[in-house]
C-alpha cells in the first residue's frame, strides 16, 4: 500500500507527503529527520488515504499540494 498523509504542524500549516511505510515516515517526522518539517515540530498525523497503486498516490499528493488541493484540504478536511 501507498499512503498520502497530512500532518498538522506547530506553525498551523498542513504538510502533505507520500510513503509506502506510514508508521516509519511519521516517526522520522517526529524525530526531526525530515528537513521540511524539522523546524515545524511537534507534528501530529491529521489524515491519510491508502492507495494500492503508487502512481495514483503520487498523483493525489501532487493534487493536494496544488492551489485547488490546498483549498480542498481547508474546506473538507480541517
Amino acid at each position: 500500500m501507498h499512503y498520502v498523509y497530512i500532518l498538522e504542524c506547530a506553525d498551523g500549516k498542513p504538510y502533505t507527503g507520500c510513503t509506502d511505510d506510514l508508521k516509519e515516515r511519521i516517526e522520522r517526522h517526529k524525530k526531526g529527520h525530515v528537513p521540511a518539517t524539522k523546524n515545524r515540530r511537534p507534528i501530529e498525523l491529521f489524515s491519510y488515504t491508502a492507495f494500492a497503486n503508487k502512481y495514483k498516490a503520487f498523483e493525489f499528493e501532487k493534487y493536494l499540494k496544488s492551489g485547488s488541493g490546498r483549498v480542498f484540504i481547508k474546506r473538507h478536511l480541517t
